[in-house]
């Protein structure tokens, strides 16, 4: 089990017609060897499927290992996004801690189906001292991707394990060393409820809120790690709820055919921004000036072939 000590936490989830994701997502909520209860706070919003009666189900059946809250919203057309759920989740999840600044807001997603050591792993590493853990987004095995997709994902993971490596050697990171990937989406990454609360919480945006919650953590001085042993699997599926996220990346490597050469940015791109990160720490800029700068830097150029092998 779980250590009885670690900080409290809560797994927040925005969802719209999902309800033939959820079970297994409680499912996998419900087999982790966190001690329990452990709270849960969806909010589904302007869903039209069974997810309402699915999720009562579910807490009948985890009576005493999940506390599920449940928040059924209908959001106004301009303000039905991902931002806008994820962030009622996350302020529900805070509630139910209590405002308790120690306490850690675990982000995740309804296609999400993270392994029994999950919520462990995050709380363990909160507790070495980082305000932030992102977790790696693994493919499910159980929905697996046709023959040429799956080789253009390895090749990508390939891809991002060579960035990380540039990284780690020109500007290392004393709390977020190898090994390490470099995920931090909404489908698993928790933060302190301080954290979250000096960033602001969620921006209301369309899509890439996850991203925008860790920029303004970071900006604001706030330490993010991404140990290796932080995991979940997610659906590959092509048809997400969110525009712009990782269902549009999907059908984008799903849709590439075998003759296409997928480009990404050259490794030297990687140096440079390394070496200009390093740069800046030596000038001892602010976190809130990295932050900045490097969002005006101009996009790196997608100029080198993505190396694919059988």
């Amino acid at each position: 089990m779980g250590d009885p000590g670690a900080a409290p936490l809560c797994v927040c989830v925005p969802a719209r017609n999902e309800a033939d994701r959820l079970p297994v997502l409680l499912k996998a909520l419900a087999a982790q060897d966190f001690p329990g209860p452990i709270p849960v706070a969806i909010v589904v919003n302007n869903t039209t499927d069974a997810s309402l009666e699915v999720i009562d189900r579910c807490r009948a059946d985890y009576a005493g290992r999940l506390s599920i809250d449940l928040t059924d919203i209908h959001f106004a057309p301009g303000e039905a996004h991902a931002g806008s759920a994820r962030r009622l989740a996350m302020d529900r999840g805070a509630q139910l801690l209590a405002n308790n600044d120690h306490a850690i807001l675990v982000s995740t997603d309804a296609d999400a189906r993270p392994p029994s050591h999950w919520l462990s792993a995050i709380a363990a590493g909160i507790a070495r001292g980082v305000d932030l853990v992102g977790g790696r987004i693994v493919i499910d095995p159980d929905e697996p991707l046709p023959a040429h997709a799956a080789m253009l994902r390895r090749a990508l993971d390939r891809y991002w394990e060579q960035v990380r490596a540039i990284e780690d050697a020109i500007d290392p990171i004393a709390w977020d060393m190898p090994p390490r990937h470099g995920d931090h989406t909404g489908a698993s990454l928790a933060i302190t409820l301080a954290a979250y609360r000096a960033s602001g919480g969620v921006p209301r945006i369309a899509s890439g809120e996850d991203r925008g919650l860790v920029m303004a953590a970071l900006a604001r001085g706030a330490r993010i790690a991404h140990p290796s042993h932080v995991w979940a699997y997610v659906s590959p599926r092509c048809d997400g709820r969110a525009a712009g996220g990782m269902a549009d990346d999907m059908a984008r490597i799903v849709e590439a055919g075998a003759e296409d050469a997928l480009l990404m940015p050259d490794f030297d791109h990687w140096r440079a921004r390394a070496e200009w990160r390093r740069r800046m720490r030596e000038l001892s800029a602010s976190p809130a000036d990295m932050v900045r700068d490097e969002a005006m830097l101009p996009p790196m150029p997608h100029d080198m072939p993505l190396a694919v092998m059988a």
